[in-house]
């Protein structure tokens, strides 16, 4: 498990995970320096006098494709030190609503193998389909990877999403081991705080009275049902 990842986004619009970034666990883990996330505005590495990022695609068609060469000067820019080696603790990922599913196994084994990892957040049409041979010409791993089974307007919002999935797997981001809850009981527990009894519109809803009794073994045997109710009823709406 690694026990620091720096995340690298390219983006043309760095301004949309400042206030993300810069709150709650986030801010706590980049200041524990448990990670370390650059953003990147690809527009600097245009090299035209309008910093022009995308062009109409070849064979025509609607909407505009990022260009590759923007893209690959920044890569190269950020590998300078791994380009002859280290490599295997590199992960490229370019977000495409095609690509590979993104799962909480996923983001454990991203966090088990790579010390870094460099997310392209493409827009419009798309990126250019040619930066995925040369990355791999390079000799690095680049991944497409979708963050679920919708299309979304950029890869802003799927960067984050890893970013947070990733980052709690790393020792020391959530306070304490036991916090990581899919390594306890599975997702989905039932959860309840005070008041012991919530009133609204002359209906009590009650915590279940044995979270009340102190009886750990029985809740922690009840909450490990519950988890396993969950998932099961999950899995069945995902076949239908």
């Amino acid at each position: 498990m690694s026990s620091k990842i720096r995340f690298d986004i390219l983006t043309i619009f760095p301004e949309a995970f400042e206030s993300y970034l810069n709150a709650s666990m986030m801010k706590r883990a980049r200041a524990k320096k448990l990670i370390d996330v650059c953003v990147h505005d690809l527009r600097k590495f245009a090299r035209d006098k309008h910093k022009k990022v995308d062009d109409r695609p070849y064979g025509g068609g609607p909407g505009m494709v990022v260009k590759i060469e923007p893209i690959m000067r920044l890569i190269v820019s950020i590998l300078k030190s791994k380009i002859k080696n280290q490599k295997s603790k590199v992960l490229i990922i370019l977000f495409s609503a095609a690509g590979k599913q993104f799962t909480a196994n996923t983001a454990a084994n991203f966090a088990k193998k790579y010390d870094r990892i460099i997310m392209i957040a493409g827009h419009y049409e798309g990126v250019d389909e040619r930066v995925k041979k040369v990355i791999r010409d390079l000799g690095f791993a680049i991944q497409e990877l979708s963050v679920g089974p919708y299309v979304l307007t950029g890869g802003e919002l799927p960067a984050m999403i890893v970013i947070d999935a990733v980052s709690r797997h790393i020792p020391g981001f959530l306070g304490k081991g036991e916090s990581l809850e899919e390594n306890r009981y599975g997702v989905g527990v039932p959860a309840y705080a005070r008041p012991e009894i919530f009133t609204h519109r002359g209906k009590k809803y009650a915590v279940p009275k044995l979270l009340l009794s102190g009886n750990h073994a029985m809740i922690e045997t009840w909450r490990k049902l519950h988890a396993k109710k969950k998932q099961e009823r999950k899995n069945t709406r995902d076949l239908l």
